[in-house]
């Protein structure tokens, strides 16, 4: 596998150029802002810096291509999303290369992003055929009842940093799939990967204004317009849950179509009846996956006191024989995103330490000027450390002992996040547990959650409606009903 894109596929991203209007691709009205590999912090690329003014331009070509995309037959979408995802395939090593280089995570985790991210292509291509609608009559007689599903319209899509390419995707198709145009904003730290798949769209033949894409410093600038515009429908969202509040309030004033992914805190639950080598291995990618970098990464660990010792000794061998450093040094774990991340992440541990928490385990970091922060182990970490109840966003585990069942859960359930949780144990006492975790999203004696036939989405302040599988495609769908005299 490559470790760093090619030249000719770099530069043919002309990320100078990144404002993807229409179909044109144009410089940014404000000049350009430069992306930075967070493992050497060397300048990457300098790209585009798009302004209110790109956003609404991006929102005109989306709606002059709206009639047209949405009239087209299911099929001829699905097949034009087909071929998106065999590109996605063909240029895998060149496109894991390049989110590794701007996001810093390991080539693995990147490889496994595009094998992710190109699915939700192959998942909605199919999704986009299935008919979907109702015939009825009226309980009361003389009506029949003809219920039909349309596109929302325009969709704003707006995108995290930790996931360049999957977030993207996992928007984009099912919009696509259901009819609509969409105006694109991905993170301003890792923008190439997006661009990147845009051009790919092009290629497999998706018309021009489909897809439009405004990367930019000026987040809530560009997003602000977007809300604002009555041409926009519908706005999907990943991110903090901070900044989903802002946006909710926002898209309020025009009550807009909303999809909020938004922050967590999840617990791993390990019980007595766990096997904990295959706990330890869920705990290793349940957290430790893209270092930590996930809103579904485990953020708390709670095991039983029977296999605490156990457990701790595992996983501490674990983190230590973690490799550390830059993607094209065969690393398992890249560095944090940013200084200000690892300010963040740094923060948290001292202030769990200084409480009287210990550090148990700890893997080593290369010297760099990168942003690396060493996977660690904390044992005996204060029930209202903010360790446990901000989202740590870093490879650091804090385990927390329990051996009463209804105290460990009430812990488990207090937070205002709910998006992910896991839970190992006997089947039985396994699903019962799962069952009464306030998340959307569980995994049962396995450490991955994600997958695109699966409604991906949380409860409380983890955000809004959901993404993959059926419910994904609805979310970019308007239901209507015909009453039919009869």
């Amino acid at each position: 596998m490559t470790t760093r894109p090619d030249t000719t596929y770099l530069d043919a991203l002309d990320a100078a150029n990144g404002v993807l209007v229409g179909g044109r691709w144009t410089p940014g009205a404000a000049g350009v802002f430069t992306v930075e590999n967070p493992a050497t912090r060397e300048v990457v690329a300098d790209v585009a810096d798009g302004t209110t003014a790109d956003a609404t331009a991006a929102v005109d070509a989306a709606a002059a291509a709206l009639p047209a995309w949405s009239a087209l037959p299911p099929r001829t979408r699905s097949e034009l999303l087909t071929r998106v995802r065999d590109l996605m395939l063909r240029d895998a090593d060149e496109l894991a290369a390049l989110i590794a280089l701007e996001n810093g995570k390991s080539l693995t985790d990147a490889r496994g992003e595009v094998g992710y991210a190109a699915e939700f292509f192959r998942w909605y291509a199919e999704e986009a055929v299935r008919p979907h609608g109702d015939f009825g009559s009226s309980p009361a007689g003389g009506t029949r009842t003809i219920v039909t599903h349309k596109p929302v319209g325009v969709a704003a899509l707006v995108t995290p940093w930790n996931f360049p390419a999957a977030m993207a995707t996992r928007k984009i198709a099912p919009a696509l799939a259901a009819g609509c145009t969409v105006v694109l904003k991905p993170a301003s730290e890792t923008p190439l990967t997006a661009l990147a798949i845009a051009r790919l769209m092009a290629e497999a033949g998706v018309p021009d204004g489909v897809v439009n894409v405004v990367p930019g410093q000026d987040a809530a600038g560009i997003v602000s317009t977007w809300l604002a515009d009555p041409r926009v429908r519908k706005i999907s969202f990943t991110g903090s849950t901070g900044v989903g509040r802002i946006l909710l309030r926002q898209a309020a004033d025009r009550v807009v179509n909303t999809s909020m992914e938004l922050g967590g805190n999840a617990p791993f639950v390990v019980t007595s009846s766990a096997d904990v080598e295959a706990a330890v291995e869920g705990a290793m990618v349940a957290k430790f996956r893209n270092g930590g970098q996930a809103c579904t990464a485990a953020n708390r660990i709670y095991v039983h006191a029977d296999v605490a010792s156990e457990f701790t000794k595992r996983l501490g061998a674990a983190v230590e024989a973690l490799k550390v450093g830059p993607a094209d040094q065969g690393s398992d774990i890249g560095p944090l995103i940013s200084a200000k991340a690892y300010a963040t992440v740094t923060g948290l541990v001292d202030d769990a330490v200084a409480a009287g928490a210990v550090i148990a385990h700890r893997a080593e970091v290369p010297a760099s000027e990168g942003y690396f922060y060493p996977p660690t182990v904390l044992t005996g970490v204060p029930a209202d450390s903010p360790l446990l109840r901000e989202e740590i966003f870093g490879p650091v585990a804090p385990i927390v002992v329990w051996d009463d069942i209804e105290e460990m859960l009430a812990a488990v359930n207090d937070t205002e996040f709910g998006l992910a949780a896991y839970v190992f144990g006997e089947m039985g006492e396994a699903l019962r547990l799962a069952e009464r975790i306030d998340a959307g999203m569980v995994g049962v004696n396995r450490g991955l959650v994600s997958d695109p036939s699966a409604p991906f989405g949380g409860v409380k302040q983890s955000g809004i409606g959901r993404e993959g599988a059926r419910a994904g495609l609805e979310e970019y769908l308007e239901t209507q009903y015909l009453s039919v005299a009869w």
